[in-house]
Order: structure tokens, then sequence, then C-alpha cells
């Protein structure tokens, strides 16, 4: 009898974990309206219950990677003082900050609860160090706003939806996946196209689908349903054409390579989180991103990452 117990015990474990072994890891991708007017400060509060129940094993978010020198090339001096100010923290105490690897991992091992205003000062600095502005935004939250985050609205998808999904989930860190080496030849791009479309009816195109997109979005941000609208997949193609300049009536030069440089951003984003994933072999993955972004992420998982599952938001 006991050795049949033991058999059975073994099949149904060995059942488990073949199943855990083949369960598809999943990205869910979450866009953003970056920062909301004061009059919908609270269009956050449904996409923070929606990220909770999800309960993410990793947190991917859209701030530079550390070690991307060829993007912070360009940030150190680029459109960002944020970014700016950051850059110049971290190459002051890359020089003078005594940073100890042992001390490091003994702090954030802890539970974000019993970690003092000493530990979160040290981690706070450590990132600055590394040059990892996720992680040093996400320590600053927590040594400013304690556990629980902000009580009062940030009107932004950091301190509202990110942030306190982290800490609720006590995700030591946050991942960062953005790359922004050709944000300045885009932003030059969209220059040139707006220029070139005063006479061939691009910018007026532009202008109608801005206004059809803003115009839709009205009567949800009044019932906090501004998220859950700007998720719909008519939103996020709206906003993807107007980003990269997918709504021109006549192709020029400007909006060509604009359109060129968004989708190669894109590209690689969508490779920086496959390959982390893949790596690290969670199952369940959250990508809090700018709306914008979210129709050419998808495309891009869809053709050169099919073995992950890909869903967005309103289609969980």
């Amino acid at each position: 009898m006991k050795s049949q117990i033991t058999l059975i015990t073994a099949l149904f474990l060995s059942i488990f974990i073949l199943s855990a072994q083949n369960k598809q890891q999943e990205v869910l991708i979450i866009g953003t309206m970056h920062t909301v007017p004061k009059i919908v400060k609270n269009s956050y509060k449904p996409m923070l219950r929606f990220a909770k129940n999800y309960k993410p094993e990793a947190i991917f978010v859209e701030a530079p990677m550390a070690k991307d020198s060829i993007s912070w090339e360009y940030l150190k001096n680029g459109w960002s003082k944020g970014y700016q100010n950051f850059y110049k923290k971290s190459s002051s105490l890359q020089n003078s900050f005594n940073f100890n690897e042992s001390k490091f991992n003994r702090i954030i091992n802890k539970h974000f609860k019993d970690m003092n205003d000493e530990d979160l000062k040290y981690l706070i600095k450590s990132f600055i160090y590394k040059r990892d502005n996720g992680n040093f935004e996400l320590y600053s939250y927590l040594k400013k706003h304690g556990i629980k985050g902000a009580k009062k609205a940030t009107r932004h998808e950091d301190g509202d939806l990110t942030y306190k999904l982290a800490l609720f989930m006590n995700h030591k860190r946050v991942i960062n996946i953005d790359d922004q080496q050709t944000n300045k030849e885009y932003h030059n791009a969209w220059d040139k196209c707006r220029k070139e479309g005063t006479k061939n009816g691009n910018n007026l195109a532009n202008s109608k689908l801005y206004k059809k997109n803003y115009n839709g979005a009205i009567f949800p941000a009044i019932f906090r349903g501004l998220g859950k609208h700007t998720n719909k997949r008519k939103s996020l193609q709206q906003l993807h054409d107007m980003a990269s300049f997918s709504y021109v009536v006549k192709k020029t030069k400007g909006c060509n390579d604009g359109k060129k440089y968004f989708d190669e951003r894109n590209m690689r984003i969508t490779k920086n989180i496959a390959q982390h994933i893949v790596n690290s072999k969670k199952h369940r993955n959250v990508v809090i991103i700018g709306a914008a972004h979210v129709i050419g992420l998808e495309k891009e998982f869809k053709e050169n990452y099919p073995s992950l599952k890909v869903i967005l938001m309103n289609e969980y």
C-alpha cells in the first residue's frame, strides 16, 4: 500500500513539474497616458487594481537601461532635464562613491517594510552609481512616500501605477527596457515632417486623427475609464499611427525617416524585454509603457518572438 501511495505521489509531482516547465511565458502590455490632467487625476487607480490582480513576476518600465551607453550619450544632453541631472550625478558618484556589493545585496534582500532611512539612502546612491534610473526612482519614491506609496495622486504612471505595483508585489527591482539611441534623429524627422506637411495634407490628416482620439477619450475620462479607453485596440492604433507617421496621405523624406526611427526603437525595446524574459524563465511579465508603443511592440513580439504569449490589457 505504501509503495502504491509513493508511486501515485511521484506521478502527480512529475506531472505538476512538467506542466510548469511547459507553461508558456506571458507578456502583458499596459499602455499608459504618462502624465494625466488634474481633472482626471485618479485615472490610474483602476489600472493599478488590474495590475495587482495579474500578480506579475516581473515589471518592465520605460526607463533607459543602465548599460545602454548609446542612449546615455544622447540623454546626457538630451530632451529630459531629469535624465541630464541623473547622468551628472551618476558620473560624479562613479568617481567618488565607495560601492560595496555585499552591503547592497544585504540591504536589498530585506523586505521593504524593514528598510530604514539609511538603507534607502544607500540603495538610492547605489542605483545612481549603477546608472539605473528606474530603480533610483523607485527607491526615491519609497523613501518619500513609504511602503504604501503616495496618498494623493501623482498623476503619473510611475507614482500611481508602476511603483505602487512594485511595492505591493514586494519586487525589489523594476526592469529598465527603454531605448533612446535615435531619439534625436526621430525628433528631427518629426520637425521635418511637420514642415513638409503644411501644404500636402499631412498636417491636416494628423490634426483630424488627434481630435478624433482626444474627443473619444472625454466621456470615458469623466468616469475614471481613461486607462481602459486608452488600451482599446482602436485607441492604441490611433496613437501608434500618430507616433509612427502612419497617418500621412503623402510620403515625404521627414515622415519616412520618422517612421523608420520609431519602428526601430520599438524593435529594440521588444528585444530588450524578450531577452530578459527568456533568460529569467518567469511566466507572468508586465510591461508598463506609453500607449503609442503598444501596437508596435505587439507586432515585434508576434513576428520575432512567437514563443512568448502577448496579451494587451483590455484583452486579458
